[in-house]
């Protein structure tokens, strides 16, 4: 069912798809994470990743809780956005031959990554309190607030911790 489909004909609908959307983008994630931390050099940045996957994975707890709450079987739809994010962030990674530079590359991508969820989880959100779906509303926001953190750490490490600086010099 593409975004634009006719089995798409309301709200209700539209939220599903999305939540659908947003599951497969998690279990991508899951799946993606583990190569990223392999590759990062940098501790902060893999200890960042690390804690961020087990974080994901409660995140998909949260998101098969939301399902069973609307009546429905937790299952993805595919989401070619994420995937392709993940495959440039692969992409990338492969290409960049210092270590320090493929760091910063490595926060580059995860952002990518956090932002997109980041646009899912408000807009399921804003969707959930127009739908009188309050039960979903607080364990989306606790998915938004965690990815909103992990954004703010990955620039930390680029910032404050000097990879980005490293990676310049």
């Amino acid at each position: 069912m593409g975004i634009f489909s006719k089995d798409i004909k309301t709200m209700d609908d539209l939220f599903l798809h999305t939540l659908q959307d947003i599951y497969y983008a998690e279990n991508q994630i899951v799946k993606n994470l583990p190569k990223m931390i392999e590759k990062a050099t940098n501790r902060d940045l893999a200890a960042g990743l690390k804690a961020h996957l087990e974080e994901t994975k409660g995140q998909i707890e949260r998101l098969d809780q939301v399902f069973k709450k609307l009546g429905e079987k937790p299952q993805g739809t595919d989401c070619p956005a994420i995937d392709g994010i993940l495959k440039e962030a692969d992409e990338i990674a492969g290409n960049v031959e210092d270590k320090e530079v493929l760091d910063a590359a490595l926060i580059g991508a995860a952002q990518a990554v956090e932002h997109y969820e980041i646009t899912r989880y408000g807009t399921l959100i804003a969707w959930a309190e127009q739908l009188g779906r309050d039960d979903a509303v607080r364990l989306l926001q606790t998915n938004l607030n965690e990815e909103k953190a992990a954004d703010k750490k990955l620039t930390t490490v680029a910032e404050r911790k000097g990879v980005n600086r490293k990676a310049a010099s």
